[in-house]
């Protein structure tokens, strides 16, 4: 896919990221939350939720997370307070891995709405980057495996190539 771009960011002390790249697919999901919904059905991506991002620099260590922007826009940032602020608009699809901190830094349109999955099996949990957090995270975080599929192309993603899963 010409559409696809790749994002690296290192541990900052506070947020771990990853050694896995965060996947951006621009425009592709077309006929919003229904049509995410299933696309991430489909994929076997599970807990579906929607709602919008988090207005403060958090992470999950148990779980990798798609975010598909089913309307509006927002600007998010990945990786931490030196991360990358990317301007994620409908029909956009982010892939987090386990570790990589966002936060939604509150320039968004009225309409901005997320539709949230993670790999079946995988469930979810809410760091910080507190200090007391960290040996926890990191174990977490090397112990989370990777997708089957990839939640927009399925078992032929390039998500599973960019991940070394294939």
């Amino acid at each position: 896919m010409t559409n696809v771009t790749t994002f690296m960011f290192e541990d900052d002390g506070t947020i771990p990221n990853s050694t896995l790249p965060l996947v951006v697919y621009k425009g592709v999901i077309q006929g919003g939350a229904s049509a995410c919904r299933a696309m991430y059905q489909r994929n076997k991506w599970d807990g579906i939720w929607l709602n919008g991002v988090y207005r403060f620099h958090h992470f999950h260590s148990t779980a990798h997370e798609v975010l598909g922007c089913v309307g509006g826009r927002a600007q998010i940032q990945f990786g931490g307070e030196n991360g990358e602020i990317l301007e994620i608009t409908a029909g956009d699809v982010v892939v987090i891995p386990a570790g990589v901190g966002h936060y939604n830094t509150g320039d968004q349109s009225n309409n901005f709405q997320i539709m949230g999955a993670y790999p079946l099996g995988q469930s979810w949990d809410l760091c910080r980057g507190e200090s007391g957090e960290r040996p926890r995270v990191l174990d977490n975080i090397a112990q989370v495996p990777p997708p089957k599929t990839d939640p927009v192309q399925g078992v032929d993603g390039v998500l599973l190539d960019l991940w070394s899963v294939k």
